[in-house]
This record gives C-alpha cells, sequence and structure tokens, in this order.
C-alpha cells in the first residue's frame, strides 16, 4: 500500500517499559484490524523507547522533554530545566503534526505523552488515552478532560478521575502480548522443572530487583541451614535481572547450588514461564500485574516503593482486595516473612484455587483488540487518496 493512502495514528507514552509497551502492543492490534494505518510512536530522548523504537525499525520522533521530580528544594531547579524541554517538545510534536496529518492520537502514559496529548487536545484531534495503574497518572489527569475515551485497567480508577472524563471512561484491562495456550509440562521442560513441582516464579522486573533477590536469597539460606522448612516439591524459577545474576549464581553456588533453585539472569519467553507457575513473587507493575491476571496466578506483590505516585501500592492493594493476591511491603520485607507466604500458599491448594479464580475474574485478555477497535472506530473508512 502506498504511503500517500494510509491513515495517520500518533502513539505517544513512554520513559519506562510500563508505559511504552502498551503503546507497541495498541499499535499491533490496531494495524492488525486496520492495515492501512501508519503507526507513528512519539517519545522521550532519555526514555527506554529511544532504544526499543530503533530496534523495531519503527518510524518515531524523540523528544527532549523529562519528568517533573518531586519533593524537596530540587523541584525548582528541574522545573526551571524542564519547562524550557516541554515548550521546544510541543513546538516539535506541532511541526509533526502538520506534516503527519494524524486522525487520532493514542497516550499511554509517563511524561514521554504529554506533549502528544497537548497538541491533540488543543488541535481538536481524537485522543484517547490508556491507564494502566490503580492510580491514574500525572499526564492522564492532564489530558483526561480532552480525551474522547479513557481507557483504564483497574475500575478503582474511576472515581480518581477528573468529574468530566468519568462519563468517557471505560475499564478495558491493560494490553499485553497474547496469552498463548501453552501446555503445563511442555513450558516446565523449558526451563527443566519438575512435572510435578509446585513452582514459584520470582521476578521483579526486567532489570531483577536488588531488594527482592536478597530476600530471596536470604530464605534459601535458611532453608538450606535448616532453619525455615521447605514444603515438599517446591522449586523456585528465578529471574534475577542482569546485573544481580552472577552476584546471586556465586552465592548459590556456595550454598551447594541447591537442585530445587532454578536462577537465570533474564527470562525470555515469559508466556512459558507464567504457564509453568503456580505462585508468583513479583513487583506490583501494571503489566506484570496484568500478565499474572490474565494466567490466573495466585501473587505475592512486593510493591516498589520509589514508584511514581506510590502506584505499585495502589495496584497491589487493589489485587489483594480482588483476593487475588498477597501483599508485602518492601519496608518489612525479611527471608522469612516471604517464605511464611510461599509456604502457606504453596501447601495450600484450595487456597491458591480461589485465588486463581479470582484473578481470572480481573483479568482481561482481550484488552488490546478491545481498545484498537475503539480506537478504529474514530478513523475514517479510508484514507482519502492523494492526501498523504
Amino acid at each position: 500500500m502506498h504511503e500517500h493512502a494510509r491513515i495517520a495514528v500518533v502513539f505517544s507514552g513512554g520513559g519506562t517499559g510500563g508505559h511504552l509497551y502498551p503503546a507497541l502492543a495498541l499499535a499491533d492490534a490496531l494495524v492488525a484490524l486496520r492495515p492501512d494505518v501508519r503507526p507513528f510512536f512519539v517519545g522521550a530522548s532519555r526514555g527506554v523507547e529511544a532504544r526499543i523504537l530503533p530496534e523495531r525499525g519503527l518510524e518515531y520522533l524523540l523528544l527532549p522533554v523529562e519528568g517533573f521530580r518531586r519533593g524537596g528544594g530540587a523541584l525548582g531547579v528541574d522545573r526551571f530545566r524542564a519547562l524550557p524541554r516541554l515548550g521546544l517538545s510541543l513546538l516539535r510534536v506541532a511541526d509533526l503534526v502538520r506534516s503527519l496529518r494524524p486522525e487520532a492520537v493514542v497516550v499511554t502514559g509517563g511524561y514521554a505523552g504529554g506533549p502528544a496529548g497537548i497538541v491533540a487536545g488543543l488541535q481538536g484531534i481524537p485522543l484517547v488515552l490508556q491507564e494502566q495503574n490503580a492510580v491514574p497518572g500525572a499526564t492522564t489527569r492532564l489530558l483526561a478532560r480532552w480525551a474522547r475515551r479513557v481507557h483504564v485497567a483497574f475500575p478503582e480508577v474511576l472515581p480518581l478521575l477528573p468529574a468530566r472524563a468519568r462519563a468517557r471512561a471505560v475499564v478495558s484491562g491493560n494490553p499485553v502480548r497474547p496469552n498463548p495456550d501453552l501446555d503445563k509440562a511442555y513450558a516446565r521442560a523449558l526451563f527443566s522443572i519438575p512435572e510435578r513441582a509446585a513452582l514459584v516464579l520470582v521476578v521483579g522486573g526486567s532489570q531483577g530487583s536488588r531488594a527482592l533477590n536478597r530476600t530471596v536469597l536470604e530464605a534459601v539460606r535458611a532453608v538450606v541451614s535448616g532453619a525455615l522448612t521447605r514444603p515438599e516439591e517446591l522449586h523456585l524459577l528465578w529471574s534475577t535481572g542482569p546485573s544481580h545474576f552472577d552476584e546471586i549464581s556465586q552465592d548459590l553456588e556456595a550454598l551447594g547450588a541447591p537442585a530445587w533453585v532454578h536462577a537465570t539472569s533474564y527470562i525470555a519467553d515469559m508466556p512459558a514461564a507464567l504457564s509453568s507457575a503456580d505462585l508468583a513473587v513479583s513487583r506490583a507493575g501494571a503489566m506484570a500485574t496484568a500478565e499474572l491476571l490474565n494466567h490466573g496466578i495466585p501473587a505475592i506483590l512486593v510493591p516498589l516503593p520509589s514508584a511514581a505516585a506510590d502506584h505499585q501500592a495502589g495496584n497491589a492493594r487493589a489485587l489483594a482486595e480482588a483476593g487475588a493476591a498477597v501483599v508485602v511491603s518492601e519496608a518489612g520485607l525479611t527471608g522469612g516473612a516471604l517464605w511464611s507466604h510461599v509456604g502457606r500458599l504453596a501447601g495450600d491448594a484450595e487456597l491458591r484455587m480461589r485465588m486463581a479464580s479470582a484473578a481470572r475474574e480481573r483479568a482481561r485478555p482481550s484488552a488490546a483488540i478491545e481498545i484498537a477497535r475503539d480506537i478504529a472506530s474514530l478513523l475514517p473508512s479510508a484514507a482519502p487518496r492523494g492526501t498523504r
């Protein structure tokens, strides 16, 4: 199809993968529905998108925009630097809109999404927001007044939105990769996990979590020494994060390399890992929790305390209240405390089944396609020939 016959849609969001990956998932789903759509990405030069968008061969514009830092005297200093960068970013997006003439702008949050959303609102371009967390971010709150639709992942967000935006909000879930139907025995074989194991998946995000790693290692050490008891057949599939793997591997070797601990630096095939797991110990990022819900996995969630607006605590609290998770604060995290939760859940199949059922009730595996259909409804039926 010739470029001039395609409909441009701008996807903007980033700074972190938690905002970028939903944009990528929505663009893929929209193009699958409407092959005449030309997705164009707008992100931040300091965000993870600066690496990922070029790797994927996508069309993009990177902006000098930065997030406003919170707290203390540093706020004013950072504001002096951030405001001019925001102004420059708005001008660059306005230039892009003039040349690209998008039919819609989709913002998935983060400071990287602000400029494109503001320009869309001011110019009357149909604007769609997608909020991943149980507490709406600053970008969502700012842009909600202009949005044609606000798609949220958690119903708890609705009363926290600006009043005029609530009528245009819908609970759609988080757009994550399709959930493949993998045979559990096959998936476990990929990681050399015994078929009969009670498998606990430990993951602290793609980069790993030092606090979580330290706590899990403390628990493993106590089990090896006999201070804690390991439930029969319990195994750990532990994603340490690339920068922590060597240190954790050495520590495990010093403990005699327990055969029930399967540590890896990074899990590339996360769908297989999720298909293998009976229980998860995880941070409470929006996309991680969406994956756990979609696979019906009971979770022990340890929210990242430094997350913006403490949104991970909000996500974890929402899932705990729904009966799908147990929340342990990092402040009170010890190997013994974590292991007591692991042992209780690993040893209670009925409780795990109830939590898995609650997780599936909150799951939205079709979120990407549902949101893409809504975006498609805002587009013209076909691109006017000769106008693009």
